[in-house]
């Protein structure tokens, strides 16, 4: 499947176009285009009719969600850059299909989401398939969870439960004291599904928090 670490349109740094506005631009013209990749996964998937409806009709709603953030949110080349890695993330889950019950929410929202300078609450729900465990995965082997931010954003992993729950419930916190208003912040949590104490499946679900 194709790569969900970041992009980058060709016009790299101040470079990559004359001002943010023109950026802005480039930025969703790429992901209409790149969005033409995940959706080739999905045609090689061939997948029965209503799960290919549903990965499809994720996609699209990513592209337009995440463009007007695109058109409205950032005010930097960075933050622009932050909307759009998110979008390609959350294209990439879509194209990969949703088997395990999943929720990250922020003040009650998923997805594309508001908050203030602080410590924010991020709330996970889980549920596995046909009675087996879920738990808080791991990103990669070194990094428990992806995270692009414009200002200092991070996890108190100190407290992140080990165990698997049968119905994950955990409220994770986000350090974002240091942001202030107009950043954004983008996190993927990583959803393990468990049996017999071993990973079967895992997904990820991405978020984008704009600091208001």
């Amino acid at each position: 499947m194709p790569s969900d670490d970041s992009f980058v349109p060709d016009d790299e740094n101040q470079e990559r176009a004359p001002n943010v506005d023109s950026y802005r631009i480039t930025c969703i013209d790429f992901i209409e285009d790149i969005s033409h990749d995940y959706l080739a996964w999905v045609d090689r998937y061939k997948l029965p009719e209503e799960e290919d409806k549903k990965r499809r009709g994720g996609i699209a709603s990513i592209i337009e969600r995440t463009n007007e953030w695109i058109a409205k949110v950032p005010q930097t080349f960075k933050a622009v850059d932050v909307v759009m890695n998110d979008g390609i993330q959350k294209m990439a889950e879509a194209t990969a299909g949703k088997p395990i019950q999943i929720g990250v929410f922020v003040d009650k929202k998923s997805g594309y989401t508001l908050a203030k300078p602080g410590i924010i609450d991020v709330n996970v729900k889980a549920a596995g398939r046909d009675n087996n465990k879920t738990k808080i995965g791991l990103h990669t082997k070194d990094q428990r969870f992806r995270i692009e931010s414009t200002g200092k954003a991070f996890f108190d992993e100190s407290s992140i439960p080990e165990e698997e729950s049968d119905l994950l419930d955990v409220n994770l916190k986000l350090n974002a004291t240091e942001c202030k208003q107009r950043d954004v912040i983008s996190f993927t949590v990583i959803v393990s599904e468990m049996k017999d104490g071993m990973e079967i499946d895992r997904r990820g679900v991405s978020t984008v928090i704009h600091i208001v």
